[in-house]
């Protein structure tokens, strides 16, 4: 089946607009949304640099430092001298961290799950059967070779 491009930009559309609702719904959560951004990488990714959080968040170099010290301050990263160069900074999710993280996604799959109960029955199946798909799609974008290779999902 080929894909056209109105139908990518429709999905993306949709998507972006999936995530902006979900964010309002949310918007009286603790941690800010840049919050929780750095800490859902440093949990999929593991520690890191604040140069490169920086680049994969798209802010400037000062704005992650200073993101990183009121996460810091919060008790929900670490910051670690690097083995590899006592110059450099590495960055961790602590448990703290780690569980206000789960908090924040457990808020947000309650809000899916009240909205996923306004489809049809058809609606929800079609939609948990297109999952695997958007896993592997997510995958692809996050550049992960082991996802992008398999042509199965």
């Amino acid at each position: 089946m080929d894909i056209a491009q109105a139908d990518a930009a429709r999905l993306s559309l949709n998507l972006e607009r999936f995530v902006r609702a979900l964010r309002t719904h949310i918007a009286d959560e603790p941690i800010s949304q840049s919050a929780a951004a750095v800490l859902s990488r440093l949990d999929a990714d593991g520690p890191s640099g604040v140069t490169e959080l920086a680049r994969a968040e798209r802010v400037s170099q000062p704005a992650m430092t200073q993101l990183v010290s009121r996460l810091r301050a919060d008790g929900l990263v670490a910051r670690r001298t690097a083995e590899e160069d006592r110059r450099a900074v590495r960055v961790s999710l602590t448990d703290e961290g780690l569980a206000a993280l789960e908090r924040r996604r457990a808020t947000r799959a309650e809000k899916v799950e009240v909205a996923l109960r306004s489809l049809s029955g058809a609606e929800q199946r079609s939609l948990l059967a297109s999952l695997p798909a958007l896993e592997h799609l997510a995958a692809v974008l996050h550049g992960d070779d082991a996802h992008r290779s398999s042509g199965d999902a």
